[in-house]
């Protein structure tokens, strides 16, 4: 049977397999450095691309090579790269499709770093921004100008939780030859798949819900097409953002289990996002499963799913709030999400604390906001930490 037929939950157990002399039941490792050619002719033939042998793990690897075919399939993408960590994906959208002069509109409540790399570094080299609230597609006009190149939108965003319409936003950007670009790291291609509603680049920070057990960091960028995969190849060989084989192995085990995970995390969270909803202490929850959520609709449409990430506030704001982290037992105090065990954390003074009070502010990200990543716990010990926390407010 074609691995290319296989249904997702099959393709995730079987899709990395390698063809190798041994018949290993799991993705071996290729741990080395550089490969030795048959004679020089197949060492010439390889540099000059007529072959496709490999020549030094910068530049490509088996085991790696086994997680990029996944990958690709899973985003339904025909090209795949993936690098050392999530930021290095970021980094490696920014300079494959953007130069000095150019100016990209993104979402305004983006992942910190992908927005505090652009402003601080990549503006130093001619690229100009626009951070806006593409939730709201008439934006989308006002910030246009002629050198505008790229689109780069995260919905889910981090830690919102505001959905952006890929479709219209896709439709929109391509009438003006824009390209886009979609951090998909909050769905996984387990939940949404951007490429399918016209988006032509999806990245994702695999050290979250793809690996999925908080042990290694990594990234991935997924292209619709060749001539795009190229360029995002060439800056991932050339600035040495590479995979090692190990790091790779490991995201291979995290992929087998991923739909698994995802579907559980989603179960838990829907029932404590209802919870926490009528919870006296709560002031609001942003969870796109519930009814009360702004986009609701739209989530529903281009989503298999609401995930696993919750944003709520506290009466009594940004003090309530800390009690609220210092007090947890089970649940951990902790950034990043995705992995099997659940987390909170205060982005405004944690993942989002290199932003602007005003820049935070006016992307809704207040100071009381708290971030619930939701794990595979069972949900009623879930609901205990939380109420026995909740008590000390």
């Amino acid at each position: 049977m074609s691995h290319q037929h296989l249904k997702t939950d099959s393709l995730l157990v079987h899709g990395a397999e390698i063809e190798e002399n041994y018949g290993a039941a799991v993705t071996p490792i290729y741990q080395t450095s550089t490969f030795k050619f048959k004679n020089a002719d197949h060492g010439a033939a390889c540099f000059a691309g007529e072959d496709k042998g490999y020549i030094y793990t910068r530049i490509g690897n088996p085991t790696v090579t086994a997680l990029e075919s996944i990958l690709a399939k899973l985003e339904n993408g025909s090209d795949c790269v993936v690098v050392c960590s999530g930021m290095a994906a970021v980094n490696t959208v920014y300079m494959a499709l953007l130069k000095s002069g150019d100016h990209m509109i993104s979402t305004d409540a983006v992942y910190g770093p992908s927005r505090v790399v652009m402003e601080k570094y990549w503006s130093n080299y001619g690229v100009e921004s626009t951070f806006i609230n593409t939730t709201n597609l008439e934006n989308l006009d006002k910030a246009l100008r002629p050198n505008t190149k790229v689109l780069y939108i995260e919905t889910p965003t981090n830690p919102t939780i505001a959905i952006t319409d890929l479709k219209k936003a896709s439709e929109w950007a391509h009438k003006h030859n824009i390209l886009v670009v979609v951090d998909n790291t909050f769905c996984s291609p387990i939940l949404q798949k951007p490429l399918d509603l016209g988006v032509d680049v999806v990245l994702h920070s695999m050290t979250k819900f793809i690996n999925g057990h908080a042990d290694i960091v990594a990234g991935a960028v997924i292209s619709k097409n060749k001539e795009i995969g190229t360029k995002m190849r060439q800056v991932m060989i050339n600035m040495g953002f590479n995979m090692d084989p190990t790091q790779a192995y490991m995201v291979i085990r995290g992929v087998k289990t991923l739909s698994i995970r995802v579907f559980k995390q989603q179960e838990n969270a829907m029932q404590l996002a209802q919870w926490l909803e009528k919870h006296p202490k709560v002031e609001w929850v942003s969870y796109p499963g519930l009814p009360s959520h702004p986009q609701y609709e739209i989530g529903k449409q281009q989503m298999l799913g609401p995930g696993s990430l919750i944003s709520f506030g506290l009466k009594g704001g940004l003090e309530a709030g800390k009690k609220l982290m210092n007090n947890i037992h089970m649940i951990l105090l902790a950034v990043s999400l995705g992995g099997v065990e659940s987390l909170i954390s205060h982005p405004a003074s944690m993942t989002h604390s290199k932003m602007s009070k005003e820049a935070r502010e006016k992307c809704g990200i207040s100071d009381g906001l708290v971030r619930f990543a939701v794990g595979i716990e069972d949900v009623e010990d879930l609901k205990a930490d939380l109420e026995q926390a909740f008590s000390h407010l």
